[in-house]
Parts: structure tokens; C-alpha cells; sequence
């Protein structure tokens, strides 16, 4: 069960932020409030949210996940992939450290935690465009050293490995068919996502109940037959700056 997430407002230059999206120019006032309506979701979940400002010199950094790794035993302070971006983290370590022990990756290793899934006890952690081998490793010595295990995985589609793939709960996952074709995803089952759905790979699963981006009918009737709780959320301003519901927040 999650007690705790971290959030940050979108700041007024967001759409400078880092995108490779051609879905058009976002809109601040509905950002905004896409992001409230976020914010108070995690709130009607049981969760205590902590809001932090905006960071006008960082325009991507309402995409707070990218800046930590956040277990029941630690949490690890990235170091992300995109120089434009190295700086949010410090701004993260302080607020975390009330929580967690705090440990951190180091040159010349880079990592994004939108490359870092958990389920259960295990992580598997994207090598990425963000996030390199060296991160990877050490990362994964992290983990181990607070008592999980972890998988390499490659990511030769989308930004992160969240982009396509995520828990579903019961041993599911939700992918998309490139993932779901590796190795390391054999032992679970799969709600494999149609290609014009992808997006939907990047999905939030809180406390028994899935949050999903509206506007996706296949997937979600896909996920109403597995008797899934479902709360479907207008994220249309984050995805064309290549962000999703799990970018968003730090869950713990």
C-alpha cells in the first residue's frame, strides 16, 4: 500500500520543456489543471501528498519520477539521462530524506526512474536513451544490498520502459508487444496493448485501483474483463511533452 506521494506544480514555461511528441503546442491553464485533478486522484487514494513549487529554471520537473527511486528500504537519487534536467534531483534528495535513507547514483552513470519498475520485491530497470548500463549497475547493487533483485532490460522503444509496461497487480502486466515478447516478462500474464493504444502502456496502479489516460476503449474493456478497478484521467497536456500518469509522482 502506497501512504505517501511527492508531486510538483507544472511551471508557466513547461512547454519548453524536452518532447520528440508532434501532437501540437500544450496548453499551461489546462496542464494545470489535468494536474490538480492528478493531485487530488492520489488524495481520494488514501495517499498524503506532498505538492511541491514549481522550478522555473527546470521546465520538465513536474516530472518528478525521473528523480528518484523510491523502495519500502531506500530511496536513490538519480542521475538523469538529459543534461537540461540535472539539477531537479538535488531539489528532490531534501524531501526524500525525511522518509527514506537516502543513497544516489554517480557519474558516469545515468538513470531516469521513468526506466525503474517494481513488482513485488523485484525491479527491472531500462537501458534507455535516459538511462545507461553503469546506472543500471549501479542501481542494481543498490537494491540488492537492501534486499531486492533486479533484471537489465532493454529499451529499444519509447523514452523509458514505463512508457510500455507497468503492474497490473495479481502477476499482470499491461506492455506493449515489443516488450512483451522478452524473456524476462514470460512469467507473468500480459494485457497485450494494440499498437494505436500504446500509450496506454504507461498506466498507475494505486492501491488496488488502476489509473488509466482517458480516451483508450479497447484497453479499457481489455482491463473492466480482468475486474479491475479502473479512474480514467485527461493527461493530454503531459503526452505531448512525452510524460504519463507514473512520470508525475513519486509513490512510497
Amino acid at each position: 500500500m502506497f501512504t505517501h506521494a511527492i508531486t510538483r506544480k507544472p511551471g508557466a514555461n513547461f512547454a519548453m520543456g524536452l518532447t520528440m511528441s508532434s501532437l501540437g503546442s500544450p496548453d499551461y491553464g489546462l496542464m494545470k489543471h489535468q494536474h490538480e485533478t492528478y493531485v487530488e486522484t492520489l488524495r481520494s487514494l488514501g495517499l498524503e501528498v506532498i505538492e511541491l513549487e514549481a522550478l522555473p529554471d527546470y521546465p520538465d520537473a513536474h516530472f518528478v519520477e525521473d528523480a528518484a527511486v523510491v523502495t519500502p528500504r531506500v530511496g536513490i537519487i538519480t542521475r538523469p539521462g538529459a543534461v537540461a534536467r540535472r539539477g531537479e534531483e538535488e531539489t528532490i534528495a531534501p524531501v526524500l530524506a525525511g522518509y527514506r535513507k537516502i543513497e544516489q547514483i554517480r557519474p558516469p552513470g545515468t538513470l531516469d526512474g521513468g526506466d525503474v519498475l517494481a513488482v513485488d520485491n523485484h525491479f527491472f530497470i531500462g537501458i534507455s536513451h535516459r538511462t545507461n548500463r553503469e546506472g543500471a549497475d549501479q542501481l542494481g547493487r543498490i537494491l540488492q544490498e537492501h534486499g531486492h533483485t533486479w533484471t537489465p532490460v532493454p529499451v529499444e522503444a519509447g523514452l523509458h520502459l514505463k512508457s510500455g509496461v507497468n503492474d497490473l497487480g495479481d502477476e499482470t502486466l499491461i506492455i506493449t508487444r515489443p516488450f512483451a515478447d522478452l524473456e524476462c516478462f514470460a512469467p507473468y500474464r500480459k494485457c497485450v496493448l494494440d499498437p494505436d493504444e500504446a500509450y496506454v502502456g504507461n498506466t498507475l496502479l494505486i492501491n488496488g485501483a488502476l489509473i488509466m489516460p482517458a480516451g483508450f476503449p479497447n484497453t479499457k474493456k481489455k482491463i473492466e474483463a480482468m475486474k479491475r478497478e479502473i479512474i480514467e484521467l485527461d493527461v493530454s497536456e503531459a503526452r505531448k511533452m512525452d510524460g504519463g500518469l507514473t512520470c508525475m509522482s513519486l509513490r512510497f
